[in-house]
């Protein structure tokens, strides 16, 4: 069988005997339809919200607050439809990176199409580390201090643009992410984030899960702002198969299901090897990609090999989570200094350390092999190599699965 991996711009390909094939696992197919009549009847029709129209309608300034280029969010597409509504209205934008970077010239034109150019001069990157563009607006009931950039308070109402898909340790992306992470100070997230170590803080899972509670109360503190939030989930191939609006947490809540429906996909048996191939734009560093080992880990065997296939075009993003792990000798001793005291981009190190405790992880990246090495991922270089080296080392009866678009899809065993 020959199978087409996807690897930056282009593919490789690998031929692997059909008997030992586990699965080739991608997001759900779903009934596709139009998309531009989808998310205009999803903004027409507001859940416990007034209309779009009527809510820019007496808007003295509106900002729209949208995601960065490490989500797949069709922000584009969802301006077709309104920009005519808010064209000649006091707008501004902000791109919501949390402590990503700042976005490249081709990136802002992922996130923002034709709209870029034209609206240049009215968007504005978020710095969670300057700490004097930000506002204190209160406390959540677990010690979260909501630090939050200053043009959120400011504006007069807002518009948030986002989308729904599983996320690792939040449970979904969407909604309340575009405030926090998205527009908040370093020193907040870090408060949030460090609930990402509590066992219940995993992909799919709402109820309970600290990460995902604590962003809800901290939200409270924003309260009487006006925000009409427009929510999209996308399938297999990055089309809109749905969109919801209005009010921020009841259009999230309603957008769930249909995100469960395209990315949590069924699979019979766990395997020996899983290739875990990290999609666009999740392949830009190893930071994001680390999301796809996550997944991936779900559909493994305990001393199996997971293989993470990603560019990393950017290399390994945020530094704090990278350094710990490549100070520490081994992933238990990663995992013990985590223990000892959490900074921001620990939880990222103790998801990638705690797989390396029961898995050998392998990677083809773009990076280095001693940045590899030192992320406990064996660099490989030749993908056909690699599966051919790790089925003779699993041993007769060796099953590998195909884990496409890992960052997103989530595979469940089926009982």
């Amino acid at each position: 069988m020959k199978i087409k991996i996807p690897y930056g711009k282009k593919k490789l390909e690998v031929d692997v005997d059909d008997a030992i094939v586990a699965g080739i696992i991608e997001p759900n197919t779903v009934a596709a339809g139009d998309e531009a009549a989808i998310i205009r009847k999803g903004i027409e029709h507001p859940i416990n919200s007034k209309s779009f129209d009527d809510f820019v309608a007496d808007a003295r300034d509106l900002l729209f607050i949208v995601n960065d280029h490490t989500r797949p969010t069709p922000t584009a597409r969802i301006l077709d439809i309104i920009y005519p509504k808010i064209e000649n209205k006091n707008i501004k934008f902000i791109v919501a990176t949390g402590i990503h970077r700042a976005p490249t010239e081709e990136e802002f034109k992922f996130i923002l199409g034709k709209y870029y150019q034209l609206l240049k001069d009215r968007i504005y990157v978020h710095d969670a580390r300057k700490t004097e563009d930000m506002a204190y607006l209160g406390t959540s009931s677990t010690g979260t201090e909501m630090y939050v950039n200053k043009l959120g308070v400011e504006a007069h109402k807002l518009v948030t643009i986002g989308s729904v898909e599983p996320h690792y340790f939040a449970g979904y992306t969407g909604g309340r992410k575009s405030f926090l992470p998205g527009i908040a100070s370093y020193k907040t997230i870090e408060q949030n984030h460090k609930h990402a170590l509590n066992p219940r803080a995993q992909t799919l899972v709402l109820e309970g899960n600290p990460v995902h509670e604590d962003m809800m109360d901290a939200l409270k503190t924003i309260k009487g702002k006006e925000i009409f939030s427009i929510q999209t989930v996308l399938d297999g191939r990055k089309r809109v198969y749905h969109c919801t609006s209005g009010h921020i947490h009841d259009s999230f809540s309603m957008a769930i299901e249909k995100a469960h429906e395209v990315y949590c996909v069924n699979i019979k048996q766990k395997a020996d090897i899983v290739v875990a191939v990290a999609g666009y734009p999740s392949d830009v560093d190893l930071y994001q990609s680390q999301k796809a080992l996550d997944n991936g880990k779900l559909a493994l065997k305990e001393g199996g090999i997971i293989i993470l296939v990603s560019e990393c075009r950017s290399g390994i993003g945020e530094e704090s989570y990278f350094n710990l792990l490549a100070s520490s000798q081994t992933p238990h001793e990663a995992l013990k200094r985590i223990d000892q005291g959490y900074k921001l981009g620990y939880h990222k190190a103790a998801k990638m350390a705690e797989i390396a405790t029961w898995a050998e992880i392998w990677g083809i990246t773009g990076l280095a092999d001693d940045v590899m090495q030192r992320a406990f991922i064996r660099p490989v270089h030749d993908l056909q190599a690699a599966l051919d080296e790790a089925i003779r080392k699993k041993g007769h009866g060796a099953k590998v699965l195909f884990l496409m678009d890992a960052s997103l899809t989530v595979p469940k065993l089926k009982v």
